[in-house]
């Protein structure tokens, strides 16, 4: 992959893309960053030896691939901004703005571009995201290919067919760190009240998440054969699960990401509007 990347934003989100695509030997002179932050430019430049710029127009002129990657209620203004000039040269746009259809940002650019919809997660910070893709009926095969392979710098990717699924995705894996996280401290404060310090409870927390998850990930047994494969009839953690489907926790899982899910079509209904 050759083509010239721009992303408008310079925030962590595109630091780490642009960190997951020069470690993966990508030419850092392929690669413009634009943002009105000149420190924030200054620093980007120095630990990646990027272009950097703080027109957006002007950066726009030369790039086959735009990646907006500036906060959701700037995106409007943003494409309007440089409209005149993606008219012009017709580059795959990537955005990975939360909450803001591709058809809005399509026709705040004038109309007719291919736009590929991300939803990331913040473990795409330390190259450990996954991230949902979206592909407008403008995108050619050989954008979605770039579109992934950038995104991939970030971690795992997968397509949906419906834009509407992202909404899914969303409530998933988009929102599902903060849940993971919520269970972590659940177990850290239960593990104090059991008798642990904070220290040795917060890091059996932590340290258990992450054994879970590469034993999930790493594996080929599926999730409910993992759990069968640790819970022995009538020992500890059997205790434990009994505990948790008395509790209905499958029901509070279901209405939380369907509450997450609802929430993020709202946002995007909210946007659509301006």
């Amino acid at each position: 992959m050759t083509e010239h990347i721009c992303f408008i934003g310079g925030g962590n989100m595109a630091g780490s893309l642009i960190s997951g695509l020069v470690s993966n030997q990508y030419a850092a002179d392929n690669i413009t960053v634009t943002d009105p932050d000149s420190q924030k430019l200054e620093q980007l430049k120095q630990r990646f030896f990027i272009n950097t710029e703080t027109d957006n127009r002007s950066a726009v002129e030369t790039a086959d691939v735009l990646v907006l990657a500036v906060k959701p209620q700037l995106i409007k203004d943003v494409c309007e901004n440089i409209k005149s000039r993606v008219q012009q040269t017709r580059p795959l746009i990537i955005s990975i703005a939360a909450g803001i259809r591709s058809t809005d940002i399509n026709r705040w650019l004038g109309g007719e571009q291919a736009v590929v919809r991300c939803m990331p997660n913040t473990p795409a910070l330390i190259q450990a995201g996954a991230t949902g893709l979206y592909a407008n009926a403008g995108t050619s095969r050989e954008q979605r290919s770039i579109a992934e392979q950038i995104l991939t710098a970030a971690g795992i990717t997968l397509w949906v067919n419906e834009e509407s699924q992202l909404d899914a995705v969303t409530a998933v894996s988009g929102s599902g760190p903060a849940y993971f996280f919520l269970f972590m401290e659940a177990m850290q404060q239960a593990g104090t009240q059991l008798g642990l310090s904070e220290e040795i409870a917060s890091l059996l927390a932590r340290q258990t998440a992450l054994g879970a998850a590469r034993m999930a990930l790493e594996g080929d047994d599926d999730l409910a054969t993992l759990r069968a494969k640790v819970t022995s009839k009538g020992g500890t953690t059997a205790a434990a699960i009994a505990s948790f489907e008395a509790s209905h926790l499958n029901d509070i899982v279901q209405q939380a990401l369907t509450a997450a899910r609802d929430r993020a079509i709202e946002l995007a209904d909210e946007s659509g509007k301006l």
